[in-house]
């Protein structure tokens, strides 16, 4: 049982005896407290059973308290030193199911072994990064008579949590990080400061300030840290263990840090304060993002200061753009364009405006100025200027696959000016990258498919990360790799690595697209073959995004990663649809194909 202040009371925690039907615990109807509402766990009864006394122990760690004192009365002396209730969270479909099993050594009856069991779903391990992990779940917990009363001697390790308790406790926030662009350092039309968004989960209501500054000074979670840097140095820590960090009235944020940090250059300084600023910006309080932060020695004395204003040059969307318009390729296969108070489209200026153009999918650079097509045969790729005065040119590349299925995929742009197309031909399949668009075409090494074949993809601005649907065994999943760079500016070394799920839940995906620093928002099926549209974290944890209304037979969907710009999709019925905020959907060509923002 928990109690939550405002003297509500919630009966999660049921009594359960020794024997008899197997008991859940299920605590799902505290979804719906009130996210200001805390909760908090109740001690031990006196006499309580052993399914009776996990119960209670497990509803004790979904409470409020910042230590887990309560859950802690659930335990031996011994096993309290123990505990650790953050070496691993582990998250099921819903609360376990709890069963008392026959222990065969326990002879005299000091002893009872009861069986956590259920779905498991996701694990969120110390470094606070969550992975989809779905499989059966079994584990044993040991108790032992402490006098009159039954104990806990072998805990679990970590938490394990029903998956609407996790929602209600924890929050995903993005920690950011410079990306590592090796070779491509000198020609990233974006410079040196590009940050990337690397997802963790903290608790909600427990000093989230606290505990996500000191999640970035940890560093980068094991998935990112290969293609990315922390300014930090190694070491780098609050200056008291104990301190607790909190946002002023004017919603900055002092910061104290060790001797590690004291003689770190000012530029450097910069950058560490941009890290923390764009890690913190969402925590402040009602919609207020952070206006400053300020970096100090163990000594009291300024490090470094940045204002929100100053930290314009680090800001991730510097390298996302600011989209004016969407595009996409109309029923005369040439490329139109769309504003956001535009109702019908316009061929955009340029040869692949012009009739004749033949043009099959299209991908426009953050900047807006070049635009690249793949022809409607799916076996030639141009690239041109977005302007009037603008040629076709000449074949940047040439897929033998002879057919569309078998040819190039949609382009797709990274913010540092990188081209990146997959050829699907059978018999030699590639990811390149061409550099500048109209540069030489760097080979991309992939890890094993399996037999499945990339059927599209889209990087994401930053160029260190990138999403692809592959397909395999008639079945297609979105899968999401980190882009490594090794080599020289003259040979560079490409690879994408760490192949993992970002839709978990979806056997097939048709569509997808970036919508946010670490969000992509998906069309797909689950087993029931209805398709849906939703929004999911890099991570593959489920957005908190809302769910979207989405049209009938979504085939293409294009998004932004500013969220107040409108989603627009290609549909089998109804063509290009676009849902403008506090709108419906509204069909503005009902022939065309392919809608993409810049990316």
């Amino acid at each position: 049982m928990l109690l939550a202040c405002g003297a509500l009371l919630l009966s999660g925690c049921a009594s359960m005896p020794d024997s008899g039907d197997v008991r859940r615990v299920d605590s799902s109807p505290r979804s719906d407290v009130d996210s200001q509402v805390r909760v908090y766990g109740v001690s031990p009864g006196k006499g309580e059973q052993p399914a009776e006394l996990v119960s209670g122990f497990l509803e004790a760690t979904t409470s409020d308290e910042e230590n887990f004192g309560t859950a802690k009365e659930y335990l031996t002396k011994s096993a309290i030193k123990r505990w650790q209730p953050f070496a691993a969270t582990t998250v099921l479909e819903q609360a376990p199911d709890v069963r008392v099993e026959t222990d065969p050594g326990d002879r005299d009856g000091s002893g009872k072994t009861v069986v956590l069991s259920g779905k498991r779903i996701a694990v969120v391990d110390d470094t606070h990064a969550y992975k989809p992990d779905e499989q059966p779940y079994e584990e044993r917990i040991h108790l032992t008579l402490s006098g009159s009363e039954w104990r806990i001697d072998g805990p679990p390790r970590g938490l394990i949590l029903g998956e609407s308790d996790f929602q209600r406790i924890y929050r995903s926030v993005n920690k950011y990080y410079f990306a590592d662009l090796g070779p491509d350092a000198e020609e990233s039309r974006a410079g040196d400061n590009v940050l990337v968004a690397d997802p963790v989960y903290v608790r909600r209501r427990i000093d989230p300030v606290t505990a996500t500054v000191k999640a970035l000074l940890d560093g980068p979670t094991g998935w990112l840290e290969p293609v990315v840097s922390s300014s930090f140095p190694r070491g780098a820590a609050l200056g008291s263990p104990g301190e607790r960090l909190s946002l002023d009235d004017s919603n900055a944020l002092k910061i104290r840090l060790n001797d590690r940090a004291a003689r770190i250059s000012a530029p450097r300084c910069a950058r560490m304060a941009a890290q923390t600023l764009f890690t913190v910006q969402d925590l402040g309080e009602g919609s207020s993002q952070v206006s400053g932060v300020r970096l100090e020695r163990q000594n009291g004395s300024e490090l470094c200061a940045l204002s929100s204003d100053g930290a314009r040059a680090y800001a991730p969307d510097g390298v996302e753009g600011h989209p004016r318009h969407q595009y996409f390729v109309d029923s005369e296969h040439r490329m139109v364009r769309l504003s956001d108070d535009e109702e019908r489209p316009r061929p955009v200026p340029g040869p692949f405006g012009a009739d004749g153009a033949g043009l099959g999918s299209v991908a426009v650079s953050r900047d807006e100025r070049d635009v690249a097509g793949v022809t409607a045969d799916g076996q030639s790729l141009y690239v041109s200027e977005l302007a009037a005065a603008a040629e076709r040119g000449k074949v940047r590349l040439r897929s033998r696959g002879g057919s569309v299925e078998h040819g190039l995929t949609a382009p797709s742009w990274d913010g540092l000016g990188g081209l990146w197309v997959a050829d699907r031909d059978p018999r030699q399949p590639r990811l390149l990258r061409l550099r500048g668009g109209t540069g030489p075409a760097d080979e991309v090494a992939l890890p094993r498919l399996d037999g499945g074949r990339i059927t599209a993809l889209r990087v994401s601005a930053d160029g260190s990360r990138i999403a692809m649907l592959v397909k395999r065994s008639g079945h297609t999943t979105l899968r999401l790799g980190r882009i490594e760079r090794r080599g020289t500016e003259a040979a560079p070394k490409l690879s994408v690595g760490a192949l993992r799920a970002v839709a978990p839940k979806l056997e097939d995906v048709d569509t997808f697209s970036w919508a946010g620093d670490s969000r992509l928002v998906v069309a797909g099926r689950e087993s029931d073959g209805v398709q849906q549209l939703q929004y999911v974290e890099t991570d593959g944890s489920p957005s908190n995004v809302p769910e979207v209304p989405g049209p009938n037979g979504v085939q293409s969907i294009g998004a932004s990663e500013d969220q107040t710009r409108p989603l627009i999709a290609e549909t089998r019925e109804n063509g290009i649809v676009r849902l403008l905020p506090n709108t419906d959907w509204k069909t503005v060509d009902q022939d065309g194909s392919g809608p993409v923002y810049p990316g």
